[in-house]
């Protein structure tokens, strides 16, 4: 396999999801490391795992150790290097297989890599934020880093913004206020009125274009992929440079639409839009009771 070339000077977008306090941190750590070799896609030292995803260098060694005598990774003693092995390969390979692996999601986010040239990210919900699952990264020389296992707040980022454009307005309404409820004093609160106008603009063209939202100088377009077979609702993004998106988003979201809609149809355009009443009090009397105090 070809080792990727990594530029240090271009920009790197990474943000880890909120972890709960009950997570037990050496299982988060193990999936954090096997995330990070899908991204780098080439071998590392136990120094560069530890700086790069902030652990004691103590305990990263250990947790190597047991990877390699488990099997799911191999060790260079030479070079003193780590790499994942072919059993990591295998994990999960019997999950829908007919949307991963080579079937239609991954091989519909490389024809998109190649005609864009920009960075393609399959994205889903995680509690309040959205995530990506699965990157492929640009192959342009202006670009963006878009690190797998990245989260984006789900009322203020692109890729959010697709998901919400599924939901009834009374859905982002009542969850806007949870979000708003749990907002830290001193943040910003998500203005429901505008994000539901956003959204309705969302709804019409089909995708989401924001720049300079959450990484300043990055941009994304997003559309969401209608649910199949009971799964739960993913998100297509094209990333890369905020100018050159601002002057490609007609060539971009255009190749995004047409690649969804030839192996989906079109209902991936029915969703449906409501100003139901909100009868969700308790968010609602928080959100009012801190902004009287703002």
């Amino acid at each position: 396999m070809a080792r990727r070339r990594v530029n240090p000077l271009r920009e790197r977008i990474t943000a880890k999801a909120p972890l709960e306090n009950k997570m037990v941190k050496s299982a988060g750590r193990v999936l954090e490391i096997l995330e990070y070799f899908d991204d780098l896609q080439r071998h590392s030292t136990v120094m560069e795992i530890a700086d790069s995803l902030g652990y004691p260098q103590s305990s990263t060694s250990a947790l190597l150790r047991s990877l390699v005598g488990m099997g799911y990774l191999n060790y260079d003693p030479h070079a003193r290097t780590y790499i994942t092995s072919s059993r990591v390969a295998l994990l999960g390979n019997w999950v829908n297989s007919q949307f991963f692996a080579e079937g239609t999601i991954i091989s519909m986010m490389k024809e998109l890599n190649e005609k864009t040239g920009d960075t393609v990210v399959l994205a889903m919900r995680n509690g309040l934020h959205v995530q990506y699952i699965h990157v492929i990264q640009a192959t342009s020389p202006a670009r963006l880093h878009m690190t797998l296992g990245t989260v984006r707040p789900l009322a203020a980022s692109g890729a959010g913004y697709a998901v919400l454009s599924t939901m009834t307005d009374a859905e982002v309404t009542r969850l806007v206020m949870r979000i708003n409820a749990e907002t830290e004093e001193g943040q910003p609160l998500v203005k429901i009125r505008e994000l539901l106008d956003q959204l309705t603009a969302i709804r019409k063209k089909g995708y989401a274009f924001t720049c300079d939202m959450v990484t300043r100088g990055g941009g994304i377009i997003a559309a969401p992929l209608p649910r199949m077979g009971g799964q739960p609702l993913m998100v297509i993004g094209v990333g890369g440079v905020s100018e050159v998106m601002r002057a490609r988003e007609e060539e971009i979201s255009t190749a995004l639409i047409e690649q969804i809609e030839s192996r989906f149809g079109r209902q991936m355009r029915n969703v449906v839009s409501m100003r139901d009443d909100i009868r969700d009090p308790l968010p609602l009397a928080i959100m009012q009771a801190r902004m009287r105090m703002s």
